[in-house]
């Protein structure tokens, strides 16, 4: 079986966010950048697939050289090969247009993506390539086991799960649960050593154009001011409640 997984390179949550160019552009001075987390879980399981059915695991993402150590993270936690599509990411339509090519020149049995990414958080890439390549698509994936050619994943809906049996090729949008955090890998030396032999494919983007525009940031308020009132006061509490914040 031969798996690929993409990797989306994205800001440490606890990391300072700041934009520049009257909020237009992105700041990533002195930002740390980290596997996005719902790939994280898609590449520990291929790990396993790895390990226990012998699979062969690459990892693909979209970006210039600044996302190469996330990459070689990547290969020193045990994938066999990485590809970086040498573009900067324009979107969501754009990276699933460059990520289904190299699906199509790979030839993957499984393709593992995160439901989404935890920087712009459009959840669109994983649906946008499997209809680009008419290949079978798991959302919101929780629960994966091959078999030959068959796959059964499980998946959370509204109000409950639901078990899917279908047929490789097939394209999972993984979240936690696909395994737990617990189960996510630290690189250990010999990792890291072995990563630096390890192949690196930079190819050239495919022609494509980008479905939207970034117009704006924009960061949350700050929170406003605190009221404390005394646990015995509960007539301040309920007038504070009705008259002030209005929720009954």
């Amino acid at each position: 079986m031969k798996i690929l997984v993409c990797i989306s390179n994205v800001p440490d949550t606890t990391s300072k966010i700041n934009f520049t160019a009257d909020n237009t552009k992105f700041d990533t001075t002195g930002v740390q950048f980290v596997i996005n987390p719902n790939d994280e879980f898609g590449l520990t399981r291929a790990m396993w697939f790895k390990e226990k059915q012998g699979a062969e695991v690459h990892v693909a993402t979209v970006g210039d050289s600044s996302v190469e150590p996330t990459m070689r993270k990547a290969l020193a936690i045990g994938a066999d090969e990485a590809i970086r599509v040498d573009a900067v990411p324009l979107d969501g339509l754009f990276v699933a247009r460059q990520l289904a090519e190299v699906v199509k020149n790979g030839e993957y049995d499984l393709i593992l993506a995160g439901r989404e990414s935890i920087d712009y958080n459009g959840g669109m890439v994983p649906g946008m390539m499997a209809a680009m390549l008419n290949i079978n698509f798991v959302n919101t994936c929780i629960s994966l086991e091959v078999d030959g050619t068959v796959a059964r994943a499980e998946r959370e809906i509204d109000g409950g799960k639901e078990v899917l049996e279908t047929s490789l090729p097939l394209i999972i949008g993984g979240q936690k649960g696909l395994v737990e955090e617990s189960d996510l890998r630290i690189p250990n030396m010999r990792g890291i050593m072995m990563a630096r032999k390890k192949k690196l494919s930079v190819v050239p983007p495919v022609e494509a154009s980008s479905g939207s525009e970034e117009i704006k940031f924009e960061r949350p308020a700050p929170k406003g001011e605190v009221k404390l009132v005394d646990a015995e006061n509960l007539d301040e509490l309920i007038n504070l409640l009705h008259n002030e914040a209005k929720v009954i």
